[in-house]
């Protein structure tokens, strides 16, 4: 991994502007609270929201602080379309980083399912982590966010992110708009392909959780189904695969999933599109585009399973679904299923 210090062009006089201006000398890389050796005597535990637009960097942040991929990626807006929850042990703490839809404003019965499943987890968690892109202005749809997080009653971390994409002049301007939305309790810049800050900010958010045990084992990582996990490592393929209208269209189903041998997976998933033409596309010449899709998805499949697998994957035509709740429901998008 390749050091980076995003403050490396900054005078010793803009650095101390920054520092009296905010809280922010863990974006320096120091700690918040020093994780030691020994064992603790306070043990902190609960849950942290990442909520933001989409295309913000939550997914990415949430896979560098688990430390392996557990959530789905790519340049689409709305890749992420499940809360998923990673639990993430440190020896003083233990934090459930809950992943959430980027917020925005729908166009379908699908987004407003994906905007309840995002603002419903304001109100249930001890620490809500707001994610804004370092690299792009903050606009409209940030305020509007903005508005719902400042009216949480949780404690509020400001995450500045992707700042490998952004030079130190740029992210002073979003680090003085993003104070102007929402009064946090803390800030930190990070980038999470980078590496940097990443534990610091797992150490900045441990410190406004309670006090408690660990909820969860060691060994627990996601609270995500397997057949859940293989329908969204297919989808995330589709979406880096796909262009335009497709990616928004493609609903995943992962129908069968055996283990006739302990060291082999059969599965099978149904990949949904709303048209004909787009069914084509995916399916590719010759099936050529939805073969290439299997062999991408099964390599990331036999990396988190651990095991051979054999994927079988169909393309369905579903028309409209995204306006069908019923469909949204199967899907497993449906807010009030989460």
């Amino acid at each position: 991994m390749t050091d980076f210090d995003p403050f490396a062009d900054l005078s010793d006089d803009e650095l101390d502007a920054m520092l009296e201006e905010g809280s922010l000398a863990e974006d320096a890389g120091l700690p918040a609270m020093p994780c030691g050796t020994d064992v603790p005597e306070v043990f902190r535990s609960g849950f942290v929201a990442l909520v933001g637009r989409p295309n913000a960097g939550k997914s990415t942040l949430l896979n560098a602080c688990y430390g392996e991929k557990v959530a789905i990626t790519s340049p689409v807006a709305q890749t992420t379309r499940r809360r998923l929850r990673a639990v993430v042990n440190r020896e003083d703490c233990q934090l459930v980083i809950v992943d959430t839809p980027g917020i925005h404003k729908p166009k379908d019965g699908l987004g407003s399912e994906l905007n309840k499943s995002a603002l419903g987890e304001l109100a249930d968690v001890d620490v809500i982590a707001f994610v804004i892109d370092a690299s792009a202005p903050i606009g409209r749809g940030d305020a509007w966010v903005a508005e719902r997080v400042a009216a949480a009653k949780a404690p509020k971390v400001l995450v500045l992110t992707k700042a490998d994409l952004a030079g130190p002049e740029q992210m002073l301007k979003q680090l003085e708009a993003a104070r102007a939305l929402v009064d946090f309790d803390d800030e930190i810049v990070v980038s999470s392909t980078e590496g940097f800050n990443v534990e610091a900010f797992v150490d900045v958010v441990a410190g406004f959780l309670p006090e408690g045990p660990r909820w969860f084992p060691e060994g627990m990582g996601t609270d995500e189904a397997d057949e859940v996990m293989v329908a969204e490592f297919v989808r995330e393929k589709v979406l880096l695969r796909t262009r335009e209208e497709i990616p928004h269209a493609v609903g995943v189903i992962c129908d069968e999933f055996e283990r006739p041998k302990r060291d082999l997976l059969r599965l099978h998933a149904t990949v949904y599109v709303e048209r004909e033409g787009q069914k084509g596309i995916l399916v590719g010449k010759g099936g050529e585009m939805i073969k290439r899709i299997g062999i991408e998805a099964r390599r990331d499949l036999e990396h988190m399973f651990g095991c051979r697998v054999f994927l079988g994957l169909d393309v369905k035509v579903k028309p409209h679904w995204r306006e069908d709740a019923r469909e949204i429901r199967r899907f497993g998008y449906a807010a009030d299923d989460e």
